[in-house]
């Protein structure tokens, strides 16, 4: 199966209503077809990984065909380059969001670009890079606390970015990493309070919320 005959199978589901409802929930529309994520689940599975196929989805521009790449490429084949070729095609918070926890936050360079992403100025790239951060805090179990810790001096930093796409994924990353052990609940509720006194409407935000679920995180 190539590229084409994918496309042609997920245009088969395409569903305007679904667009619709998904512009309601701040996802872009443009190129969208409207394919629900079980389906995609399930057309992935039936495909298999498959590291070429992936490239030609992605290139193709169509929300759920970039969407399907991230759950069909090999992170063992994924270099540094495609990742930022990839990340300078995000264009909605769920690609985004599937494409890091999906893909990215398996492959040998996540910790580096988590940081390095954080730091740029497009929207959608700094997302990622707070993006890996609050799934990595859940998908890697082997890693020190200490690598957590790294990312807060830049989750402080740009808790001041007003972007909604932005504050949110920062919110999530504090609130991710705070989650994962009684040591980190507590730095990062400590972090959260350094925060919330920063003039800043976005810090604010991000601070209050998180701290409130993160001082009811009860552990066994």
């Amino acid at each position: 199966m190539d590229a084409s005959q994918v496309i042609k199978k997920l245009k088969s589901h395409a569903n305007h209503k679904n667009v619709e409802g998904m512009a309601r929930f701040g996802i872009n529309p443009r190129n969208t077809l409207g394919v629900s994520m079980p389906l995609l689940r399930r057309t992935a599975k039936e495909i298999g990984k498959d590291h070429k196929l992936a490239q030609g989805l992605w290139i193709s521009g169509i929300h759920e065909a970039k969407i399907l790449a991230s759950l069909i490429d090999d992170p063992n084949l994924v270099d540094s380059k495609q990742m930022e070729r990839w990340v300078k095609g995000f264009d909605s918070w769920d690609v985004c969001d599937q494409t890091c926890m999906n893909l990215f936050d398996k492959t040998p360079f996540v910790y580096q670009k988590a940081s390095k992403w954080a730091k740029e100025k497009s929207e959608f790239v700094r997302r990622a890079g707070f993006a890996l951060m609050a799934t990595l805090s859940v998908h890697d179990k082997k890693v020190k606390d200490k690598e957590f810790i790294k990312f807060f001096p830049l989750i402080k930093k740009f808790s001041t970015d007003e972007r909604n796409f932005v504050r949110k994924a920062n919110n999530w990353a504090l609130r991710q990493i705070g989650k994962r052990n009684i040591f980190l609940n507590k730095k990062t509720i400590e972090l959260a309070e350094e925060i919330q006194k920063i003039n800043s409407k976005s810090a604010k935000w991000i601070a209050g919320d998180a701290i409130r679920e993160l001082k009811a995180k009860r552990f066994k």
